[in-house]
């Protein structure tokens, strides 16, 4: 077999070859649980919905995409660029709305990869403890897939193929077997990722059935990431220099590939092309119309995706003064560590939760509770 370097610095994270069933048929592991995951394993039944039932969410909600964008134009920002001004407002609201079908896309692929990932876990993590809780998520992002899909067809048919950055990210991930890359790589960063573009989603979307979408997969999501913060917790404090620098580095490379290449115009040119644009033609024109300044202004935003990958990265322990100057680049760092320790979308989670503890379990019942997402650790 061969020799992975887990850099496992708790029991509860302690990983096998995948190939090695045996180790999980070891007497003394059944009696050897944690109990760091608990509290996120018995909360899941406070957040169970069913994509297939309509009373949760009902996918037959019409839109009509032929005059409404699904996400207001503001958001999209080839529009403002010239060679975009000969397209008619129908075909604007066209492009609109492709750009939110590869985006959509892009999520519903994220969350097979996530779903491939968590059923990973189960084969290589010892801890029952541990192994159940990635049951449970593996469970929850099979729904995710299965909600995401059901929107696309909804709306346009069928999704759009993946880009070649996020999917080649996420095979690398799900494929990894050290254990600190798929949970640096998906609990962390792809994790991060998607709560930030659900809470843009859920504050811009023009389309009702998207908004609701959304906060049904954040009160999943919200607790994924916590499983990736529980982590961070037990073994970034105990790490060599060495290895602290082999985490940081495999997280720098993640996030950079995602900035440099996610919204690329070349991951979207399945799209450019049904409007008569090349591809290359809109990326020099957006190079051109927005600079590092315009994106050090977005990222001022508390819902832009990759401020919140910075700050998840920071609080987790991943960023040091070592790679410090990279991402300072982009954000103010010192900023970013005197805020909470509060994601964005958490608020989101936490009510659509107490909206399906209403179905689940009835308005009057005694299983109703207030819930905070950060206190499920």
């Amino acid at each position: 077999m061969t020799e992975i370097r887990q850099i496992t610095k708790d029991d509860a994270y302690d990983a096998v070859a995948p190939e090695d069933f045996p180790a999980m048929m070891e007497v003394d592991r059944y009696g050897a649980r944690s109990t760091a995951f608990d509290k996120i394993i018995s909360a899941t039944h406070d957040h169970f919905w069913d994509p297939l039932d309509v009373k949760y969410i009902d996918f037959t909600e019409g839109f009509d995409l032929d005059t409404q964008m699904v996400m207001p134009e503001e958001l999209m920002p080839e529009l403002k660029l010239p060679c975009f001004e000969a397209l008619s407002e129908a075909q604007r609201v066209k492009f609109a709305n492709q750009s939110a079908r590869w985006m959509l896309s892009s999520i519903l692929h994220g969350e097979a990869g996530a779903l491939a990932l968590s059923a990973s876990l189960c084969h290589i993590l010892k801890d029952p403890g541990a192994q159940e809780y990635a049951a449970n998520q593996t469970r929850e992002e099979a729904r995710h897939v299965t909600a995401f899909a059901k929107y696309i067809q909804a709306r346009w048919g069928k999704p759009l193929p993946v880009g070649s950055t996020l999917g080649g990210l996420l095979t690398d991930i799900v494929n990894a077997p050290e254990v600190y890359k798929k949970i640096v790589g998906m609990q962390m960063l792809v994790e991060g990722l998607a709560m930030g573009a659900f809470a843009t989603l859920y504050a811009n979307s023009n389309d009702p059935l998207l908004v609701k979408l959304t906060q049904l997969v954040m009160t999943d999501e919200a607790f994924h990431h916590k499983f990736g913060k529980i982590w961070a917790d037990r073994t970034i404090p105990n790490l060599s220099e060495d290895e602290q620098n082999i985490i940081e580095d495999w997280a720098a490379e993640c996030f950079q590939t995602l900035l440099f290449n996610l919204v690329n115009p070349e991951q979207k040119q399945v799209i450019y092309a049904e409007f008569g644009l090349d591809w290359q033609q809109v990326q020099a024109e957006m190079l051109e119309a927005f600079t590092d300044d315009d994106r050090r202004e977005h990222m001022k935003e508390g819902t832009n995706i990759f401020r919140v990958l910075i700050k998840t990265l920071l609080k987790a322990g991943i960023i040091t003064d070592r790679t410090k100057a990279f991402y300072a680049t982009y954000v103010d760092m010192d900023e970013l560590k005197d805020e909470g320790e509060r994601m964005v979308g958490d608020d989101i989670a936490e009510e659509g939760i107490r909206f399906l503890q209403t179905i689940n379990f009835g308005a009057n019942s005694d299983a109703l509770k207030d819930v905070t997402i950060s206190a499920a650790e």
